[in-house]
């Protein structure tokens, strides 16, 4: 491929999409399934399925830098107590991924195939939407069991994850999946929305492995360049992306982000009625 300044544009515009919708809970796969209909890299159809995964690398380092010292059980500014409660959390995020890691593993080529089409991304894009609407009504007068991450049990973070099961159909959105299993299920918004950050390491970071080993270790150099670059937009904007949302749910519901989801699936209803092409291909 020509490395221009077309193709560089275009990387940055789905490094900006991958950073603002892998946190909030509207769906990443879908937003990048979508806009590369409108936006095509010069790249082969196996190098662009690889890269809309694996630019999720520079979304998990966001999380990582914007939470080292929470994360690290080794730091030597934590007491005895604090490095045991972050490897108990440690221990939760890797319990939680596990239903997912065992799904995801068995039945991922299928999804790939089968569930890869517009028609499924706008039904769980409204889906997802209306049930993020319901969940709120229903939550809106309890009191959330667990307001401390540190109170999480290793129960309720396994459920967690069992919902994060659902995000491997795409449109739904994993953050969000794992964000309704979390409110259901008593935690607070914020713990909610933590965990699945958190959450978000091993999963994706096991995601992009798959995804590079399939396609093969092999790349011209415009291809590295469009990984790098991709990678480091989708770091910075997560950066963003993540302060928003922990500031906006510690005075605000999810409801807004269920109607954007409305929305958006009736828009690309609307646009399969007018180009009649089902397929995203």
């Amino acid at each position: 491929m020509d490395l221009s300044i077309v193709e560089l544009l275009k990387t940055v515009i789905l490094g900006v999409v991958e950073g603002l919708t892998e946190w909030l809970p509207i769906s990443s796969t879908g937003h990048m399934i979508l806009v590369d209909e409108f936006i095509k890299l010069d790249v082969s159809k196996a190098f662009m399925d690889m890269f809309l995964v694996v630019i999720q690398l520079g979304a998990i380092l966001a999380v990582v830098v914007l939470n080292f010292e929470k994360l690290n059980p080794f730091s030597s500014w934590k007491t005895r107590r604090e490095k045991q409660e972050t490897f108990q959390l440690w221990y939760k995020v890797i319990l939680a991924c596990v239903p997912a890691a065992v799904i995801g593993l068995a039945f991922n080529d299928y999804m790939e195939e089968h569930f890869m089409t517009a028609p499924v991304v706008a039904a769980t894009l409204i889906f997802y939407g209306v049930m993020f609407i319901v969940v709120e009504n229903y939550n809106k007068h309890r009191r959330p069991s667990v307001s401390d991450l540190s109170k999480l049990s290793d129960k309720t973070a396994f459920i967690i994850g069992m919902f994060q099961v659902l995000s491997l159909v795409p449109g739904t959105s994993r953050s969000g999946s794992t964000i309704l299993g979390g409110i259901l299920f008593g935690t607070s918004r914020y713990v909610a929305a933590e965990f699945t950050f958190f959450l978000a390491i091993p999963v994706m970071f096991g995601a992009s492995l798959l995804k590079l080993v399939k396609f093969g270790f092999h790349y011209t150099g415009a291809e590295i360049f469009i990984l790098v670059v991709g990678m480091a937009t989708a770091f910075v904007v997560s950066i963003l992306s993540i302060k928003f949302l922990l500031q906006y749910i510690k005075n605000n519901d999810f409801k807004a982000f269920g109607y954007y989801r409305i929305v958006l699936g009736l828009i690309v209803i609307a646009y399969l009625f007018l180009v009649g092409d089902p397929t995203l291909q």
